[in-house]
């Protein structure tokens, strides 16, 4: 749901899927794999995080994993527990209650931006700091389907 003084970002906001990740326990890096399911109301399938009701989908844009590896940190996709790691597109821009269209068929509503970290990750000690808490996005699964490195992202009107 929008906040009053938001207004959803609109206009051709198109990128691409770089990598999708899973993990089968909640607090450690996630493992890239060929595609994940997302499920309606739920999140993806196979992953600790999933089943949720504000956070099913976390998503990490490929600048900011790039701006850990400017300070000299070996790291990738999946690294900061992100399930799906995108390209081309504008996260930070996104309000909540914003839809993204993932692959063919999913939809995932923008539910949370950042998040609080309640303990220091490996991440965060070998740099001084993080970019998920500040750059992540979490999103509600609105309509599932199958996603993977390939697929189109886009920001879509409501």
């Amino acid at each position: 749901m929008l906040e009053s003084n938001q207004k959803p970002v609109t206009g051709n906001q198109k990128g691409t899927i770089v990598a999708v990740s899973i993990s089968e326990k909640k607090g450690m890096k996630k493992r890239n794999v060929k595609s994940v399911e997302l499920k309606e109301n739920f999140g993806i399938v196979g992953d600790a995080h999933a089943g949720g009701k504000i956070r099913q989908v976390s998503l990490l844009a490929e600048e900011s994993i790039q701006k850990m590896k400017d300070k000299g940190l070996k790291v990738n996709s999946g690294d900061f527990a992100e399930n799906i790691t995108t390209s081309g597109i504008d996260l930070l821009r996104l309000k909540i209650g914003d839809r993204l269209g993932l692959g063919k068929d999913a939809l995932i509503e923008i539910s949370q931006k950042g998040k609080e970290c309640h303990t220091r990750c490996s991440i965060y000690y070998q740099a001084g700091d993080c970019v998920m808490p500040t750059e992540g996005i979490f999103g509600r699964v609105l309509k599932g389907g199958i996603v993977k490195p390939g697929d189109k992202v886009e920001v879509i009107d409501t």
